[in-house]
């Protein structure tokens, strides 16, 4: 079977989420951190699948690309204040990010946000690094975005399980 085609968007958002060090594999370990004690039988196959799956949708891709982007303004000290501070800090109170990241959970339903709730605070893998102030890299959007797409795949594949059975 011949590789799909990918959209200017999806090609962009796929781009920028490796050069901020990020890839399929990171988020499918996301996916395996919240759904291995559901599946006896779940393969890291089933994961990327479900991650592939979440990557292909136009609004998380519309997500993918906004955030980054702000977060590379923020990086190039090109935002005005007090935005450019709260951004580069990662300011607790600030939560657009939390807001831009509800729009890739609410594709796969409810379960997501529950999902997401505990990877954003458990912080595991890939979300760790992506927090790690001390990079000189700004993340705020990205981590935040991640962890949605984890949670967003993890409950595609919660909802596939449940459909089978």
């Amino acid at each position: 079977m011949a590789e799909k085609e990918l959209n200017p968007t999806e090609q962009t958002a796929r781009k920028w989420l490796g050069e901020r060090g990020v890839t399929v594999q990171d988020i499918a370990d996301l996916v395996m951190y919240l759904q291995k004690n559901y599946h006896d039988d779940l393969k890291m196959e089933d994961c990327i699948h479900n991650v592939e799956r979440v990557l292909s949708k136009r609004e998380v891709q519309n997500a993918i690309i906004t955030g980054i982007q702000l977060d590379m303004l923020a990086e190039k000290k090109m935002l005005e204040e007090p935005l450019q501070t709260i951004i580069q800090v990662d300011e607790g109170l600030y939560g657009v990010d939390e807001i831009l990241a509800f729009s890739i959970v609410n594709v796969y339903g409810s379960i997501g946000f529950t999902n997401y709730g505990y990877i954003d605070k458990q912080k595991p893998g890939i979300l760790k690094y992506l927090n790690d102030k001390s990079t000189g890299m700004v993340h705020t959007f990205l981590d935040d975005i991640v962890g949605a797409i984890a949670a967003a795949a993890s409950s595609r594949l919660a909802h596939r399980v449940e459909n089978a059975e």
